[in-house]
């Protein structure tokens, strides 16, 4: 989302405000939360970055990696940006005041908010009454079988939204979902209590951005209207579904497949779409791998809100 989406936006004359889900568990800032308790750091770090209006030093500062450690995923080492934020709240026990420190370094642009500030982790059904644990396990299966669909996704404890979330999504004109993965990124963020009523509340044009890809242990066979009914079953009524309508050739998308290898293919256009709901468009780079243009985006979701 961060590349897809913000990158396009902050060019435009727009007040941006994005809420992250606050489950990720691995790699470096699932050894964080487990060695210091601290809330999940990648996510949020990802976000301020793609809002941050700093000098390129610090920028590439808060990007850097040390060490050498290689956590699950083959993720390398920690990212200075993930140590600045839980040491933070580790010293500061104030997750408001890491959010303002952070904001202010890296001289946002925005505001980059929590969906919680509950320690949470988030759990999938499987299609056979199996469930896994862990954002981590449902992103990259290890411990199941990854042909098998996701019936439903939950957290535990239960948690509360972050009031300032609340208030951004009940007073937003625009409220952009996704793209990003449906069961491990983009939907956990509806999971805390208060995030779908806000939304419900809000007379906010609700719009979900449709992946390109579907993914392995995800959204393997998914078309555009099975990510609109999934995001609909957590976040209530969309007002659009913005999707891609330009196949890539096969030669560059088994390339994008090798870097890539969980994406499995572009996502499927049903036949009789509501035309007034369903908004197909030319959304990916001319060429390289099989990704959005921000700019792209950011046009199409502009011209809806008007």
């Amino acid at each position: 989302m961060p590349k897809a989406l913000l990158a396009g936006l902050t060019k435009l004359p727009v007040e941006i405000t994005t809420v992250t889900s606050m489950v990720d568990n691995g790699g470096s800032t699932g050894q964080f939360r487990k060695d210091f308790n601290v809330l999940p750091p990648g996510d949020i770090r990802r976000h301020l970055l793609a809002l941050s209006r700093a000098p390129q030093w610090k920028k590439d500062l808060f990007a850097f990696r040390f060490g050498h450690e290689v956590f699950d995923q083959g993720h390398r080492g920690h990212s200075f940006g993930n140590a600045f934020l839980a040491g933070l709240e580790n010293s500061l026990r104030d997750y408001g005041k890491v959010l303002e420190i952070a904001h202010d370094f890296l001289e946002v642009h925005g505001r980059c908010l929590p969906a919680t500030t509950d320690k949470i982790n988030v759990y999938a059904e499987l299609e056979n009454g199996q469930t896994i644990e862990g954002e981590d396990e449902i992103d990259v299966p290890r411990k199941h079988n990854p042909s098998l669909k996701i019936k439903r996704i939950f957290v535990k404890p239960e948690a509360t939204a972050y009031p300032q979330a609340v208030s951004a999504i009940k007073e937003a004109d625009i409220i952009a979902i996704g793209p990003g993965d449906l069961y491990s990124s983009s939907l956990p963020c509806f999971l805390p209590q208060g995030i779908t009523g806000a939304i419900k509340a809000s007379k906010a044009k609700k719009i979900l951005v449709c992946n390109a890809m579907t993914k392995l242990g995800e959204t393997q066979g998914f078309t555009v209207e099975d990510f609109a009914a999934e995001a609909e079953k957590y976040a209530g009524k969309l007002d659009y579904v913005l999707y891609n309508t330009k196949l890539p050739d096969a030669k560059r998308l088994e390339a994008h497949k090798k870097e890539e290898p969980a994406q499995l293919e572009p996502v499927r256009i049903g036949k009789g779409l509501n035309a007034a709901k369903f908004i197909g468009k030319d959304l990916l780079k001319e060429s390289g791998q099989v990704v959005y243009d921000s700019d792209k985006v950011a046009a199409a979701i502009m011209e809806l809100a008007k």
